[in-house]
């Protein structure tokens, strides 16, 4: 009787232990991306039993449908190659057919660590298969998003992963990133296992349906996403070296004395605008920062707080905005957006540009108005002086030649880094917004 008793007090413990560990997986932010009755849940059945919480390690927002990608990629295989901002134990990953125009069905998916930086060959023994909803395959409706169920992997701080979907069918205009600044591959058939990158000898600049990957983390407790233009971007950064801004600044949060444990989040598009969307000639423009704000900031994963690069595009591209006023309060509606979600907003001065083709002294004035506006301190909860880490001081109008791109009007790899040191970090601490 007494051995029977000890059998059964065994039991109890163990079953108690298997309820606390569904516990965590359940309680860790399990989240519906999807749209329609075929998406699936993002369920966390594999994530890490112990304390911790998702966060958005990686982040790029679509721009729109890939020109020339009316019938997809069939009976091809794409392999996105990503930058973790922060590591963990866990992952899962975001897939995205805002801009397709039918179902988009991917039959076989999967995540794993580069071999070596920008390298389509998986490390050994990383290698894991995606599934939704636990399910093999999933169908993304026209329009519609997906989060992945979550892997065990143990993804590295500033690492390379990975990730592979396989489509059988056409599918209609590709959701792309275009100005990556990292070569991703295409390799024909189904290739989403495979651990040599042998098959993939097709490179690409782009990166397509990936949107977001998370990770589960007992380190990091949130994520800055930042939205942004072309600068945000990194389009003039040195390819497949990840030295745009938000780089630089993920690199102060993982490595500085009392930074706060945060991941960064690059939600940057080529040519976009506070107010304006991309018109018809410039699609990859992409929606307006107030049009896309929820959907590619506010909706990220551990998301605790945004900062806002944005404006130089509203006065330099067709339809020019002569009102600095007007630029202003399209700011002021970007953190409206995010105080909603009781979400602190630090904002960004605009960048000098003189010398860049599109410059005029008239423009500059509408520069000049809408830097002296956010400098007040009126428009966002904190400010970093952008303009002032970039600008030449015998000639504030135009870029420091150091950290001139050469077009006057991206920053270098240098003036990236110098952006990232102009953030006080101490900033993006805590998530209550100020009182404008």
């Amino acid at each position: 009787m007494t051995r029977n008793m000890g059998y059964a007090l065994l039991a109890g413990l163990a079953a108690l232990v298997v309820l606390v560990s569904t516990a965590i997986f359940i309680g860790a932010g399990n989240r519906d991306q999807g749209r329609g009755e075929d998406s699936p849940r993002a369920r966390n059945s594999a994530a890490p039993a112990s304390s911790g919480n998702w966060v958005g390690t990686w982040s790029a927002a679509p721009a729109a449908a890939e020109p020339r990608s009316r019938d997809g990629f069939a009976h091809m295989s794409i392999r996105n190659v990503v930058h973790t901002s922060v590591g963990g134990t866990g992952a899962r990953v975001r897939l995205s057919n805002l801009f397709g125009n039918r179902p988009l069905t991917i039959t076989h998916a999967s995540v794993a660590l580069a071999a070596a930086p920008s390298n389509p060959t998986a490390a050994a023994g990383s290698m894991r298969r995606l599934r939704f909803g636990n399910k093999t395959s999933v169908t993304i409706p026209a329009g519609g998003e997906v989060t992945s169920d979550a892997v065990r992997l143990n993804v590295p701080h500033a690492a390379d992963l990975l990730v592979t979907t396989y489509s059988p069918t056409p599918s209609g205009p590709v959701t792309y990133h275009p100005y990556a600044r990292q070569t991703s591959y295409v390799a024909t058939g189904d290739r989403a296992e495979d651990t040599s990158g042998t098959a993939f000898n097709q490179q690409s600049p782009y990166w397509r349906y990936l949107t977001g990957v998370d990770v589960w983390s007992s380190e990091t407790q949130g994520a800055v996403a930042v939205l942004g233009d072309s600068i945000t971007d990194g389009i003039t950064s040195s390819p497949g070296a990840n030295r745009r801004w938000t780089d630089f600044l993920a690199e102060r949060l993982r490595t500085e004395r009392d930074a706060p444990p945060l991941s960064v989040l690059n939600a940057g598009i080529s040519g976009n605008r506070v107010l304006v969307d991309g018109s018809k000639y410039s699609p990859n423009n992409g929606p307006s920062g107030l049009t896309r704000m929820s959907r590619d900031v506010l909706s990220r994963t551990g998301l605790k707080v945004v900062v806002v690069e944005m404006g130089l595009n509203d006065i330099i591209k067709p339809p020019r905005q002569r009102d600095p006023q007007r630029i202003v309060n399209g700011l002021r509606d970007l953190v409206r957006q995010a105080h909603t979600r009781g979400l602190r907003v630090v904002g960004a001065t605009l960048t000098p540009f003189g010398g860049h083709r599109g410059y005029t002294p008239r423009m500059e004035a509408v520069r000049q108005g809408v830097n002296a506006e956010i400098r007040k301190g009126k428009v966002f909860d904190a400010v970093v002086d952008f303009d002032a880490a970039l600008r030449d001081p015998a000639h504030p109008e135009r870029l420091r030649a150091a950290y001139d791109s050469g077009d006057h009007l991206h920053p270098s790899d240098n003036g990236y880094q110098a952006m990232a040191q102009a953030m006080d970090l101490q900033s993006l601490k805590g998530s209550r917004p100020a009182t404008l």
